[in-house]
């Protein structure tokens, strides 16, 4: 996948677009998706199992999502700061045309006639003193204009640049969507810890009417389930990654626009981003449920469950046990046009898919960033 070491141009990209101010931030986002990208690019050349290609392939999507992640942030920092300086141009149009007329006259040769003045001598000299002192002060105006102007210049550069980046940024991340998606499907040695009845599980779902009373149900759709061998993750209480890379839109018992509170979390996400487990965990369901669209449910450990409902795509059957990492799904939606405008492309709509995650442990929800970083 040559497309992938062709990605480490996102960084100098992100440097070059990053403010003063979110150079540093951005910048070392866009050098850790380069160097993840390589990483997965050289485990891509050592993988010799299905299982290694998967992870291998999870990290490079990744990878891809967090490096056009930064250079959007970088991309929207540097629209604004053009906007900021094209208006502020625009206001002091009427000094600069004035400024130019005087610079203009003062650059030209002094004919005799102008070295005259009705004071004679001493008004001559009075005025050159005048002129001498304000000399200063209109090439220091200048030099800031000019700079505005370079900057502007500059800015609209690299926007224009940014486009054919994007665009090949873009085609790696959707080859490296569909090669995963292959190698999920290529998968044969993941453990099973039980064997869903598909028969009880149309039951289940046909008489469930809550999230509630189909979580409280799923231990019926399994059969000749095994004790579970995973270890407690009790110990990273509020340290597990959130399973989207995102922001969290609503936090639990927030109401919505439509006043609708629920007990779990809204992460807003770009589209088509993948979702992982955030730890090793076995599948209790994996496909639609009521009206949360396709929905994983996720079993860490006993009496410990994790929902992430609102996918366009699942990955992994019930009763998979699934490596910490592992992908589980994509988000719906899709990018805008490789060719559009790097402004539009670097807007903050540009999180137009939500993924919510509900944890519910014994018999009720909790608070899911109990469980994970608020990031």
């Amino acid at each position: 996948m040559t497309r992938l070491r062709r990605a480490g141009g996102l960084a100098a990209l992100v440097l070059a677009l990053a403010g003063p101010a979110q150079a540093q931030d951005q910048a070392e986002a866009a050098r850790q998706a380069a160097r993840a990208l390589e990483d997965a690019s050289l485990q891509l050349d050592r993988a010799d199992s299905a299982r290694d290609r998967v992870s291998a392939l999870t990290q490079t999507v990744k990878a891809y999502e967090a490096g056009l992640g930064a250079m959007r942030d970088g991309l929207r920092e540097a629209a604004i700061r053009e906007t900021e300086l094209s208006r502020k141009l625009q206001s002091q149009e009427t000094e600069i045309a004035q400024l130019l007329g005087v610079l203009s006259s003062m650059g030209g040769r002094a004919a005799p006639s102008a070295m005259l003045h009705p004071q004679g001598p001493v008004g001559a000299a009075r005025a050159g003193m005048m002129l001498a002192s304000v000399t200063p002060g209109l090439s220091d105006e200048a030099q800031r204009i000019r700079a505005d102007l370079t900057e502007v210049t500059n800015l609209r550069l690299l926007q224009q640049n940014a486009a054919e980046t994007l665009k090949d940024g873009l085609a790696g991340v959707q080859q490296a969507r569909t090669e995963l998606s292959q190698a999920i499907a290529d998968r044969t040695d993941l453990p099973l810890r039980f064997t869903e009845d598909p028969v009880k599980t149309a039951i289940l779902i046909s008489a469930t009417e809550t999230l509630e009373g189909f979580a409280s149900g799923l231990s019926e759709i399994a059969g000749n389930e095994k004790l579970n061998t995973l270890p407690p993750i009790n110990d990273r209480k509020g340290a597990l990654d959130l399973p989207v890379q995102g922001q969290i839109l609503r936090r639990a018992g927030e109401a919505d626009a439509a006043g609708v509170t629920r007990p779990g979390i809204v992460i807003a996400t770009q589209p088509e981003a993948l979702v992982t487990t955030p730890t090793a965990a076995t599948v209790r369901y994996a496909g639609p449920l009521l009206d949360y669209g396709l929905v994983t449910i996720l079993e860490p450990q006993p009496d410990l469950l994790f929902v992430l409902a609102g996918l366009q795509v699942t990955y992994g059957a019930a009763g998979q046990v699934l490596p910490e990492g592992s992908p589980v799904g994509l988000m719906g939606g899709s990018y805008a046009a490789p060719g559009a405008s790097p402004s539009v492309e670097a807007t903050g709509a540009g999180r137009t898919e939500t993924l919510y995650v509900e944890v519910r442990q014994g018999d009720g929800p909790v608070d899911p960033l109990i469980w994970f970083a608020g990031r």
